[in-house]
Protein backbone atom coordinates (compact mmCIF):
# COMPACT_ATOMS: atom_id res chain seq x y z
CA UNK A 1 0.00 0.00 0.00
CA UNK A 2 1.35 3.48 -0.67
CA UNK A 3 1.49 6.48 1.71
CA UNK A 4 1.30 10.19 1.91
CA UNK A 5 4.93 11.46 2.99
CA UNK A 6 5.68 14.91 3.78
CA UNK A 7 9.20 14.79 5.38
CA UNK A 8 9.73 18.95 5.09
CA UNK A 9 7.10 19.40 7.80
CA UNK A 10 9.32 18.20 10.60
CA UNK A 11 12.94 17.91 11.63
CA UNK A 12 13.99 14.61 12.59
CA UNK A 13 17.15 13.88 14.68
CA UNK A 14 19.20 10.78 14.27
CA UNK A 15 22.13 8.67 16.03
CA UNK A 16 24.64 6.77 15.03
CA UNK A 17 24.41 7.27 11.30
CA UNK A 18 27.10 9.82 10.67
CA UNK A 19 28.08 7.78 7.18
CA UNK A 20 24.79 8.73 5.69
CA UNK A 21 25.95 11.93 5.30
CA UNK A 22 28.83 11.12 3.50
CA UNK A 23 27.37 9.02 1.13
CA UNK A 24 26.05 9.83 -2.56
CA UNK A 25 24.27 8.27 -5.07
CA UNK A 26 25.72 9.26 -8.96
CA UNK A 27 22.99 10.14 -10.86
CA UNK A 28 22.63 10.82 -14.35
CA UNK A 29 20.97 14.24 -15.24
CA UNK A 30 16.89 15.09 -15.04
CA UNK A 31 15.12 11.98 -16.81
CA UNK A 32 18.16 9.86 -17.74
CA UNK A 33 18.60 6.38 -16.45
CA UNK A 34 22.42 5.05 -15.04
CA UNK A 35 23.02 1.62 -13.37
CA UNK A 36 24.83 2.49 -9.77
CA UNK A 37 28.01 0.33 -8.97
CA UNK A 38 27.48 -1.63 -5.64
CA UNK A 39 28.88 -0.58 -2.73
CA UNK A 40 30.77 -2.40 -0.06
CA UNK A 41 28.04 -1.87 3.07
CA UNK A 42 27.22 -4.17 5.53
CA UNK A 43 24.99 -7.38 4.44
CA UNK A 44 22.52 -8.65 6.84
CA UNK A 45 23.96 -10.40 9.69
CA UNK A 46 24.59 -13.46 11.04
CA UNK A 47 23.22 -13.15 14.34
CA UNK A 48 20.38 -15.45 15.38
CA UNK A 49 17.17 -14.62 13.43
CA UNK A 50 13.61 -13.48 15.02
CA UNK A 51 11.27 -15.41 13.37
CA UNK A 52 8.81 -13.43 10.58
CA UNK A 53 9.34 -10.36 12.01
CA UNK A 54 7.22 -7.08 12.60
CA UNK A 55 8.87 -3.89 12.98
CA UNK A 56 6.49 -1.13 14.91
CA UNK A 57 7.88 2.41 15.05
CA UNK A 58 7.54 4.23 18.37
CA UNK A 59 8.65 7.74 19.26
CA UNK A 60 11.90 6.71 20.69
CA UNK A 61 12.52 4.12 17.78
CA UNK A 62 11.38 0.82 16.50
CA UNK A 63 10.39 -2.83 18.37
CA UNK A 64 11.13 -5.62 16.45
CA UNK A 65 8.57 -8.50 17.19
CA UNK A 66 8.50 -11.93 16.36
CA UNK A 67 5.60 -12.42 14.26
CA UNK A 68 3.96 -15.76 15.83
CA UNK A 69 4.23 -14.74 19.61
CA UNK A 70 4.47 -11.15 19.37
CA UNK A 71 6.92 -10.78 21.83
CA UNK A 72 9.20 -7.85 21.55
CA UNK A 73 12.54 -9.64 20.38
CA UNK A 74 14.39 -6.34 19.96
CA UNK A 75 14.40 -2.94 20.56
CA UNK A 76 16.24 -0.22 18.16
CA UNK A 77 16.50 3.59 19.24
CA UNK A 78 15.92 6.10 16.81
CA UNK A 79 14.52 9.49 17.56
CA UNK A 80 11.74 11.15 15.57
CA UNK A 81 8.99 10.09 13.37
CA UNK A 82 10.02 7.57 11.05
CA UNK A 83 8.38 4.84 8.88
CA UNK A 84 9.02 1.39 7.79
CA UNK A 85 7.99 -0.69 4.52
CA UNK A 86 9.21 -4.41 3.74
CA UNK A 87 12.82 -4.24 2.00
CA UNK A 88 11.02 -7.43 0.12
CA UNK A 89 13.90 -10.41 1.57
CA UNK A 90 13.14 -12.47 4.17
CA UNK A 91 14.83 -9.82 6.64
CA UNK A 92 14.62 -6.45 5.87
CA UNK A 93 12.70 -3.38 6.65
CA UNK A 94 13.14 -0.07 5.20
CA UNK A 95 13.29 2.86 7.34
CA UNK A 96 12.76 6.08 5.83
CA UNK A 97 13.97 8.81 8.09
CA UNK A 98 14.99 12.55 7.26
CA UNK A 99 18.06 11.42 6.15
CA UNK A 100 16.73 9.12 3.56
CA UNK A 101 16.48 5.01 2.90
CA UNK A 102 17.86 3.18 5.74
CA UNK A 103 17.79 -1.06 5.62
CA UNK A 104 16.82 -1.93 9.09
CA UNK A 105 17.64 -6.28 9.38
CA UNK A 106 14.94 -6.54 11.58
CA UNK A 107 15.90 -10.59 11.63
CA UNK A 108 19.29 -9.59 13.65
CA UNK A 109 17.53 -6.63 14.95
CA UNK A 110 19.81 -3.49 14.05
CA UNK A 111 20.00 -0.66 11.66
CA UNK A 112 22.50 -1.27 8.68
CA UNK A 113 24.97 0.93 6.97
CA UNK A 114 23.44 -0.27 3.42
CA UNK A 115 21.22 3.10 2.51
CA UNK A 116 19.93 5.17 0.47
CA UNK A 117 20.50 9.01 1.62
CA UNK A 118 18.10 11.78 0.31
CA UNK A 119 15.92 14.41 1.07
CA UNK A 120 12.36 13.48 1.37
CA UNK A 121 12.11 9.16 1.36
CA UNK A 122 8.66 8.65 0.19
CA UNK A 123 7.02 5.17 -1.88
CA UNK A 124 8.71 2.00 -1.02
CA UNK A 125 7.20 -0.27 -4.24
CA UNK A 126 7.50 -3.93 -4.22
CA UNK A 127 6.30 -5.95 -7.51
CA UNK A 128 7.88 -9.61 -8.19
CA UNK A 129 11.49 -9.64 -8.12
CA UNK A 130 12.48 -5.88 -7.88
CA UNK A 131 12.18 -3.11 -4.88
CA UNK A 132 11.76 0.48 -5.82
CA UNK A 133 12.63 3.42 -4.15
CA UNK A 134 11.26 6.98 -4.79
CA UNK A 135 12.93 9.99 -3.03
CA UNK A 136 10.86 13.22 -3.32
CA UNK A 137 13.30 15.50 -2.71
CA UNK A 138 15.50 14.41 -5.12
CA UNK A 139 13.29 12.75 -8.29
CA UNK A 140 15.96 10.04 -7.54
CA UNK A 141 14.42 6.13 -8.63
CA UNK A 142 16.67 3.35 -7.74
CA UNK A 143 15.15 -0.56 -8.43
CA UNK A 144 17.15 -3.47 -7.59
CA UNK A 145 16.54 -6.90 -6.48
CA UNK A 146 16.00 -7.01 -2.55
CA UNK A 147 17.45 -10.64 -2.30
CA UNK A 148 20.58 -8.98 -3.18
CA UNK A 149 20.66 -7.31 0.39
CA UNK A 150 22.27 -10.11 1.58
CA UNK A 151 25.74 -8.95 0.08
CA UNK A 152 25.38 -5.13 0.92
CA UNK A 153 23.99 -2.69 -0.97
CA UNK A 154 22.72 -4.26 -4.46
CA UNK A 155 23.48 -2.96 -7.86
CA UNK A 156 20.41 -0.96 -8.80
CA UNK A 157 18.82 0.63 -12.15
CA UNK A 158 18.35 3.87 -11.78
CA UNK A 159 16.38 7.01 -13.03
CA UNK A 160 15.94 10.48 -12.17
CA UNK A 161 12.61 12.80 -12.54
CA UNK A 162 13.03 16.05 -14.48
CA UNK A 163 11.41 17.66 -11.46
CA UNK A 164 11.54 16.43 -7.77
CA UNK A 165 7.81 15.67 -6.69
CA UNK A 166 6.27 13.23 -4.27
CA UNK A 167 6.06 10.62 -6.55
CA UNK A 168 5.83 7.03 -7.44
CA UNK A 169 7.67 4.32 -9.61
CA UNK A 170 7.43 0.88 -10.37
CA UNK A 171 8.92 -2.17 -12.54
CA UNK A 172 7.45 -4.73 -14.37
CA UNK A 173 8.41 -8.44 -14.80
CA UNK A 174 9.39 -7.21 -18.53
CA UNK A 175 11.41 -4.13 -17.78
CA UNK A 176 9.11 -1.73 -18.51
CA UNK A 177 9.26 0.97 -15.77
CA UNK A 178 5.99 3.77 -14.63
CA UNK A 179 7.36 6.77 -13.42
CA UNK A 180 4.72 9.51 -12.17
CA UNK A 181 4.80 12.60 -13.59
CA UNK A 182 5.35 15.97 -11.34
CA UNK A 183 6.92 19.11 -9.49
CA UNK A 184 6.39 20.48 -5.90
CA UNK A 185 3.43 22.08 -6.95
CA UNK A 186 1.31 19.89 -8.59
CA UNK A 187 1.60 16.29 -10.19
CA UNK A 188 -0.12 15.64 -13.67
CA UNK A 189 0.00 11.92 -14.71
CA UNK A 190 3.29 9.40 -15.94
CA UNK A 191 5.37 8.30 -18.21
CA UNK A 192 6.45 4.85 -19.59
CA UNK A 193 9.98 3.57 -19.83
CA UNK A 194 11.09 0.29 -21.68
CA UNK A 195 13.99 -1.95 -20.40
CA UNK A 196 16.95 0.57 -22.28
CA UNK A 197 15.49 3.29 -20.65
CA UNK A 198 13.51 5.00 -23.54
CA UNK A 199 10.26 6.56 -22.91
CA UNK A 200 7.32 4.45 -24.89
CA UNK A 201 4.67 5.99 -23.52
CA UNK A 202 2.90 9.13 -21.69
CA UNK A 203 -0.18 10.67 -19.95
CA UNK A 204 -0.43 13.58 -18.02
CA UNK A 205 -4.21 13.19 -17.33
CA UNK A 206 -4.55 12.29 -13.92
CA UNK A 207 -4.11 15.70 -11.71
CA UNK A 208 -3.02 14.93 -8.57
CA UNK A 209 -1.71 11.73 -9.03
CA UNK A 210 -0.81 9.54 -5.91
CA UNK A 211 -0.27 6.02 -5.14
CA UNK A 212 0.14 2.81 -7.09
CA UNK A 213 -1.03 -0.64 -7.23
CA UNK A 214 -0.39 -3.55 -9.69
CA UNK A 215 -3.33 -6.23 -10.39
CA UNK A 216 -3.25 -9.55 -11.75
CA UNK A 217 -1.65 -8.99 -15.13
CA UNK A 218 1.02 -6.60 -15.00
CA UNK A 219 -1.50 -4.15 -14.82
CA UNK A 220 -0.76 -0.95 -12.91
CA UNK A 221 -2.78 1.62 -11.34
CA UNK A 222 -1.96 5.35 -10.28
CA UNK A 223 -4.66 7.05 -8.53
CA UNK A 224 -5.59 10.82 -9.26
CA UNK A 225 -7.82 13.34 -8.29
CA UNK A 226 -11.07 12.33 -10.53
CA UNK A 227 -10.23 8.49 -11.28
CA UNK A 228 -7.29 6.32 -11.85
CA UNK A 229 -4.94 6.16 -14.61
CA UNK A 230 -4.53 2.45 -16.04
CA UNK A 231 -0.99 1.04 -17.65
CA UNK A 232 -1.90 -1.94 -19.89
CA UNK A 233 -0.84 -3.64 -22.77
CA UNK A 234 2.09 -0.80 -23.13
CA UNK A 235 -0.47 2.20 -23.13
CA UNK A 236 -1.99 4.23 -20.83
CA UNK A 237 -5.85 4.65 -19.93
CA UNK A 238 -7.45 6.92 -17.85
CA UNK A 239 -10.56 5.89 -16.11
CA UNK A 240 -13.12 8.40 -14.56
CA UNK A 241 -15.05 8.11 -11.64
CA UNK A 242 -17.65 9.98 -13.27
CA UNK A 243 -17.10 12.85 -10.53
CA UNK A 244 -15.23 16.21 -10.84
CA UNK A 245 -13.64 15.33 -7.84
CA UNK A 246 -12.85 11.93 -6.25
CA UNK A 247 -9.32 11.13 -5.11
CA UNK A 248 -8.60 7.42 -5.35
CA UNK A 249 -4.84 8.49 -3.43
CA UNK A 250 -4.18 4.91 -1.99
CA UNK A 251 -4.53 1.69 -3.32
CA UNK A 252 -3.89 -2.03 -2.12
CA UNK A 253 -3.53 -4.72 -5.52
CA UNK A 254 -3.32 -8.55 -5.32
CA UNK A 255 -1.11 -11.17 -7.97
CA UNK A 256 -4.59 -12.80 -7.47
CA UNK A 257 -7.29 -10.49 -8.58
CA UNK A 258 -7.43 -8.21 -11.69
CA UNK A 259 -9.24 -5.96 -9.15
CA UNK A 260 -7.46 -3.71 -7.10
CA UNK A 261 -9.21 -1.74 -3.80
CA UNK A 262 -8.67 2.33 -3.51
CA UNK A 263 -9.24 4.62 -0.58
CA UNK A 264 -12.41 7.18 -2.08
CA UNK A 265 -12.46 11.10 -1.32
CA UNK A 266 -14.80 13.23 -2.73
CA UNK A 267 -14.58 16.60 -0.24
CA UNK A 268 -11.92 18.89 -2.06
CA UNK A 269 -11.95 21.70 1.13
CA UNK A 270 -12.08 19.11 3.99
CA UNK A 271 -8.94 19.70 6.25
CA UNK A 272 -9.35 16.14 6.87
CA UNK A 273 -11.84 13.52 4.96
CA UNK A 274 -12.69 10.80 7.07
CA UNK A 275 -14.28 8.45 4.07
CA UNK A 276 -17.00 6.71 4.05
CA UNK A 277 -16.75 5.08 0.62
CA UNK A 278 -13.96 2.77 -0.80
CA UNK A 279 -13.55 1.36 -4.58
CA UNK A 280 -12.87 -1.00 -6.22
CA UNK A 281 -11.34 -0.52 -9.96
CA UNK A 282 -11.72 -3.51 -12.33
CA UNK A 283 -8.31 -3.59 -14.48
CA UNK A 284 -10.00 -5.52 -17.50
CA UNK A 285 -13.41 -3.87 -17.55
CA UNK A 286 -11.95 -0.55 -16.74
CA UNK A 287 -15.39 0.43 -14.35
CA UNK A 288 -14.45 2.08 -10.84
CA UNK A 289 -17.47 0.76 -8.22
CA UNK A 290 -17.68 3.04 -5.50
CA UNK A 291 -18.91 0.83 -2.30
CA UNK A 292 -20.24 2.76 0.91
CA UNK A 293 -19.05 1.35 4.23
CA UNK A 294 -21.02 0.19 7.01
CA UNK A 295 -23.16 3.04 8.47
CA UNK A 296 -20.86 5.09 10.44
CA UNK A 297 -17.72 3.46 9.63
CA UNK A 298 -14.68 5.34 7.74
CA UNK A 299 -10.92 4.44 7.61
CA UNK A 300 -7.80 6.03 7.05
CA UNK A 301 -4.58 5.37 4.82
CA UNK A 302 -3.07 2.84 7.23
CA UNK A 303 -6.58 0.27 6.70
CA UNK A 304 -5.95 -0.99 3.21
CA UNK A 305 -4.58 -4.36 2.49
CA UNK A 306 -5.47 -7.93 0.35
CA UNK A 307 -5.32 -11.17 1.70
CA UNK A 308 -3.90 -14.39 0.35
CA UNK A 309 -6.73 -15.29 -2.28
CA UNK A 310 -6.92 -11.55 -3.33
CA UNK A 311 -9.55 -10.52 -0.89
CA UNK A 312 -10.12 -6.74 0.16
CA UNK A 313 -8.99 -5.63 3.50
CA UNK A 314 -10.28 -2.36 5.18
CA UNK A 315 -9.59 -1.78 9.00
CA UNK A 316 -12.68 0.32 10.20
CA UNK A 317 -13.34 2.72 13.03
CA UNK A 318 -15.52 0.54 14.31
CA UNK A 319 -12.51 -2.01 15.35
CA UNK A 320 -13.41 -4.46 12.98
CA UNK A 321 -11.14 -6.02 10.06
CA UNK A 322 -14.19 -6.26 6.85
CA UNK A 323 -13.33 -8.07 4.64
CA UNK A 324 -14.36 -8.17 0.79
CA UNK A 325 -15.00 -9.84 -2.11
CA UNK A 326 -13.87 -7.53 -4.86
CA UNK A 327 -15.89 -9.72 -7.65
CA UNK A 328 -19.33 -9.22 -5.50
CA UNK A 329 -18.13 -6.00 -3.45
CA UNK A 330 -19.44 -7.10 -0.83
CA UNK A 331 -18.31 -7.63 2.73
CA UNK A 332 -18.36 -11.31 3.53
CA UNK A 333 -17.10 -11.03 7.20
CA UNK A 334 -16.48 -8.37 9.71
CA UNK A 335 -13.87 -9.79 12.03
CA UNK A 336 -13.84 -7.46 15.56
CA UNK A 337 -10.14 -6.69 16.52
CA UNK A 338 -8.94 -3.44 18.45
CA UNK A 339 -11.96 -1.11 19.82
CA UNK A 340 -13.56 1.65 18.15
CA UNK A 341 -11.63 4.85 17.36
CA UNK A 342 -11.43 8.01 15.73
CA UNK A 343 -8.81 9.01 13.11
CA UNK A 344 -6.27 12.03 13.94
CA UNK A 345 -6.17 14.98 12.11
CA UNK A 346 -2.08 15.03 12.32
CA UNK A 347 -1.22 11.80 9.85
CA UNK A 348 1.55 11.09 11.67
CA UNK A 349 0.12 10.43 14.57
CA UNK A 350 -0.59 6.89 15.59
CA UNK A 351 -4.11 5.18 14.89
CA UNK A 352 -4.74 1.45 14.03
CA UNK A 353 -3.26 0.32 11.13
CA UNK A 354 -2.79 -2.69 9.11
CA UNK A 355 -0.28 -5.42 7.99
CA UNK A 356 -1.06 -8.14 5.69
CA UNK A 357 1.59 -11.26 5.09
CA UNK A 358 -0.06 -13.63 4.04
CA UNK A 359 -2.90 -15.28 5.77
CA UNK A 360 -1.43 -13.16 9.14
CA UNK A 361 -2.59 -9.78 9.45
CA UNK A 362 -1.55 -7.93 12.13
CA UNK A 363 -3.27 -4.66 13.93
CA UNK A 364 -1.93 -1.86 15.91
CA UNK A 365 -3.88 -0.67 18.76
CA UNK A 366 -2.06 2.40 20.00
CA UNK A 367 -5.05 3.14 22.95
CA UNK A 368 -3.69 -0.36 24.47
CA UNK A 369 -0.19 -0.67 23.48
CA UNK A 370 -1.40 -3.50 22.13
CA UNK A 371 -0.26 -5.50 18.44
CA UNK A 372 -2.96 -8.18 17.39
CA UNK A 373 -2.34 -11.44 15.14
CA UNK A 374 -5.28 -12.35 12.63
CA UNK A 375 -5.44 -15.20 11.15
CA UNK A 376 -6.95 -14.66 8.10
CA UNK A 377 -8.35 -18.45 7.17
CA UNK A 378 -9.63 -18.56 10.69
CA UNK A 379 -11.13 -14.81 11.21
CA UNK A 380 -10.04 -15.37 14.23
CA UNK A 381 -7.68 -13.36 16.29
CA UNK A 382 -5.23 -15.66 17.36
CA UNK A 383 -2.68 -13.96 19.60
CA UNK A 384 -2.06 -10.21 20.98
CA UNK A 385 1.00 -8.59 22.31
CA UNK A 386 1.75 -5.72 24.51
CA UNK A 387 4.23 -3.20 24.39
CA UNK A 388 5.96 -0.50 26.47
CA UNK A 389 5.43 2.43 24.07
CA UNK A 390 2.35 3.84 21.95
CA UNK A 391 2.60 1.84 18.77
CA UNK A 392 3.17 3.81 15.16
CA UNK A 393 3.74 2.50 12.06
CA UNK A 394 4.05 -1.53 11.28
CA UNK A 395 5.15 -3.71 8.78
CA UNK A 396 7.41 -6.56 8.14
CA UNK A 397 9.47 -9.19 6.11
CA UNK A 398 7.60 -10.44 3.34
CA UNK A 399 9.90 -12.92 1.17
CA UNK A 400 7.91 -15.99 0.33
CA UNK A 401 4.51 -14.74 0.95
Amino acid sequence: MSFVSLWGEHTVNRRGIASIAAASLALAACGNETTAAPEATTPASAAPTVTEPLAITHDAGIYVLDGETLKVAHSVALDGFNRVNPAGDDRSVFVSTAAGFQVLDAAAGKLTDITWPGAKPGHVVRHGDKTILFTDGTGEVSSFNPKDLAQGKPQARQYKTARPHHGVAVELADGTMIVTLGTEESRSGALALDASGKEIARNEQCPGVHGEAVAKGDVVALGCEDGVLLFKNGTFEKVASGREYSRIGNQAGSDASPILLGDFKIDKDAELERPENFSLIDTTTNKITVVPMPKGVTYTFRSLGRGPQGEALILGTDGKLHVIDPATAKITSSVPVVAPWSEPLDWQKPRPALFVRGADAYVTEPATKKVHHVDLTTGKVVASGTLDAIPNEISGTVSGH
